[in-house]
């Protein structure tokens, strides 16, 4: 099972989230990348809960329609498990020794390191460079998850007819795709800190990234689902009616006053609460600037609400500012959709390695 390694064909990119099977394709001439085809297949409510598959038939036939729906030919796919399912550890080992060699080391010291026994795990390691304090030895990262996280996905890709290839952790997806919005931010990078706060349907996920790379993340539950129950409790009508009108509107004028707005504030809130804690976490370290991802961010006027309310310049991700669309992609749904696609994006990336 193979996390890190280098890939040589097109994957596409598939990220189970709470709500939504998200798929993107991309394809790149140059240094330009072109979107081939997405799609966004909902999921029914409990399907995915806390990141987990609970019914694996359920996700297998939602990925099978987000294939048929994007007119997709390609087979192999790219996966992601939750930061919280995965355990990470930067080992130093000797620089000397070939992959073969710190593979078997790292499979017989690997019990010190993950609290599970091997047998439960898969395990994958990626060379990170030389150590600071000893030229001689290297930073590796090894990375551990429960077997069925990932066994889990990877059936119900199959049943999709799709053949995983690489399953990715979604930290490191996001840090793919942020290299994307570099055009986006007023500075250039480096030395920049820069936080994503990715607000799906259960879960707000605090991404901090400097100089490009992620030095904290924090998963919370919170996420559109609340203000999804509040439509339906209010209205009257089913979750699934709450959904529709979320999206396409036809809610009564007191909507934006009395539901949208109160919630736009909690957002900013937690927002505001997970940037606490990775600021008393690290060493005085403020963010630059703050880019909002995930479903919830589409939601107008929200950027400008929290740049006003935390003094931090705050953008709205569009990882595909400077890509060319096929025929097939209609640039209007994918617009909508864009903020919720940093996952898959950073996903199908994986593609050119």
């Amino acid at each position: 099972m193979s996390w890190f390694r280098k890939n040589q064909s097109v994957v596409l990119g598939i990220d189970i989230s709470t709500a939504a099977i998200k798929l993107l394709e991309l394809s790149k001439t140059g240094a330009r990348y072109r979107v081939e085809s997405y799609a966004v297949a909902p999921l029914p409510q409990d399907a995915v809960v806390d990141k987990n598959i609970t019914d694996v038939e359920v996700i297998g036939n939602a990925v099978k329609a987000a294939v048929r729906q994007s007119g997709t030919r390609v087979k192999q796919a790219c996966v992601a498990v939750a930061g919280s399912s995965v355990m990470t550890k930067i080992i130093s080992m000797s620089a000397s020794l070939s992959d073969e060699d710190m593979e078997e080391q790292i499979m017989v010291e690997a019990d010190q390191y993950i609290p599970y026994s091997l047998d439960e795990v898969n395990l994958d390691f990626e060379v990170q460079g030389p150590s600071e304090n000893n030229p001689e030895m290297v930073d590796v990262l090894l990375a551990a998850s429960r077997r069925e996280n990932i066994d889990d996905r990877i059936e119900a890709l199959s049943i999709a007819g799709l053949k995983t290839s690489i399953v990715d952790v979604e930290a490191f997806a996001m840090e793919n795709a942020f290299a994307l919005l570099s055009d986006q931010l007023p500075d250039s990078v480096e030395n920049q800190t820069v936080a994503i706060a990715d607000i799906g349907a259960t879960m707000a996920t605090l991404n901090v990234l400097h100089n490009g790379k992620t030095v904290y993340t924090r998963e919370q539950g919170f996420g559109g689902k609340q203000l999804t129950e509040e439509i339906q409790r209010r209205y009257g009508l089913s979750y699934e009616e709450a959904g529709l009108a979320k999206k396409h509107g036809g809610l009564p004028d007191n909507y934006a006053t009395d539901v949208l707005e109160p919630f736009k504030k909690a957002m900013v809130q937690q927002i505001a609460r997970s940037l606490q804690f990775f600021v008393s976490s690290s060493a005085n370290r403020g963010v630059d600037s703050l880019i909002l991802a995930g479903g919830c961010s589409s939601i107008p006027g929200l950027e400008k609400m929290v740049e006003h309310d935390l003094g931090i310049p705050s953008f709205v991700a569009n990882p595909f500012i400077n890509m060319a669309l096929s025929n097939k992609v209609k640039p209007q749904s994918l617009s909508n959709d864009t903020p919720a696609m940093m996952i898959a994006c950073g996903l199908a990336l994986r593609s050119f390695d």
